[in-house]
């Protein structure tokens, strides 16, 4: 923890467009460039040392309502406010931005430049300030966008097992036949893979049913179905998780407190996907991971298309959880260029966060 007060000594945001090596594609949209915010928050301790932490927000249009143009904007308003702000402990963070940011996307790439920026300070991995005793590897799976060639789907899968990746996060919801035909190819493709389906809110629960027990049918090894159904459509995904032999993971469904009792009231999910862009930052995933695990209810630790910025703050997040039931971190791995450097050692689906001060990541100079 950091000792005595930490002040904020200004905030800077930028964007942060990175293109993508192949179109990120889901059921509701398409992405061929980052469309997030860098924030550098610097802070200041009482013997006058300076660091500057770093965090993202990352918009993904339509799944989140704000673009890159609202981050940009709100987080300039919130972050120049906050020059001078004395900070007594994490607690005080929380409180701080609780006034001036609803929590989301904005909040979310802030709240992590300042508990980066005050981890550094107490020079601390952010997981240790978090209450993680350690850091042990994370298996990460792959993703697999949407395409309407079942081929070139299974050719990517083969270049990512090349790599290590055995398990693909397989984006499906547009049309339950064709993402069948698809799934047999990268089976075919890659003998023993494992499977986690993602719709992104695309189907029907006859629809979603209609696919896994294809896919079961055809011998796929599958982990979990996540967001089958619309956000909204509770009875869809409580029929889907009353009779899918496999755990249905709350994503669109899951932003916050009020929506966590809504899915445990209606038995709509065995688990929930953590992002910090949808709860608002570290401390809210952090809290609502322990009471949705508190609940019974599994864990996924996932991300918009996010640089290992963002992914480096939730990787922490998961940490201090003691670990989650399937980690969803790859999307630095599917960028034409990592413009970051440091923060954890990679080697194909195992990463391993390095034990230095906070999220432990620079911009690459140069």
């Amino acid at each position: 923890m950091p000792s005595g007060v930490v002040t904020i000594v200004g905030v800077r945001v930028t964007p942060l467009s990175v293109p993508l090596r192949e179109p990120f594609v889901i059921a509701s949209g398409r992405v061929d460039t980052t469309r997030a915010a860098l924030v550098e928050a610097t802070v200041e301790d009482a013997g006058a040392r300076r660091v500057t932490g770093l965090g993202e927000s990352a918009a993904l249009p339509p799944v989140t309502r704000e673009d890159q143009p609202d981050l940009l904007a709100a987080i300039a308003a919130a972050g120049g406010a906050l020059g001078g702000t004395a900070l007594a402990g994490v607690e005080d963070v929380d409180r701080v931005l609780a006034a001036r940011l609803p929590p989301g996307v904005a909040r979310a790439g802030l709240e992590a430049a300042i508990l980066d920026g005050m981890a550094r300070l107490a020079g601390v991995p952010l997981y240790r300030m978090l209450g993680g005793p350690a850091a042990p590897p994370l298996i990460t799976d792959i993703t697999l966008s949407i395409s309407e060639d079942p081929q070139r789907m299974a050719a990517a899968a083969v270049g990512h097992a090349q790599a290590g990746f055995t398990c693909f996060k397989v984006k499906v919801g547009r049309d339950w036949r064709a993402d069948c035909a698809s799934l047999r190819a990268v089976a075919a493709a890659v003998p023993g893979a494992r499977f986690r389906l993602d719709a992104n809110a695309g189907f029907t629960a006859a629809e979603a049913l209609s696919l896994l027990d294809t896919a079961l049918a055809d011998g796929l090894t599958v982990e979990c179905f996540e967001q089958p159904c619309a956000a909204g459509d509770l009875r869809g995904m409580a029929e889907v998780a009353a009779r899918a032999p496999v755990p249905v993971v709350a994503d669109e469904s899951f932003r916050g407190a009020a929506d966590l009792d809504r899915l445990l009231s209606a038995r709509a999910a065995a688990g929930v996907n953590l992002k910090l862009t949808k709860l608002g930052g570290p401390l809210a995933a952090l809290a609502l991971g322990r009471r949705a695990r508190a609940e019974g209810l599994r864990l996924m630790a996932g991300a918009m298309v996010e640089t290992k910025v963002g992914l480096l703050a939730m990787a922490h997040v998961v940490t201090a959880l003691g670990g989650v039931d399937w980690v969803d971190l790859d999307t630095a791995f599917l960028l034409a260029d990592d413009p970051f450097t440091g923060g954890w050692e990679a080697e194909g689906p195992r990463i391993r966060l390095l034990d230095q001060p906070g999220l432990a990541v620079t911009r690459k100079t140069g």
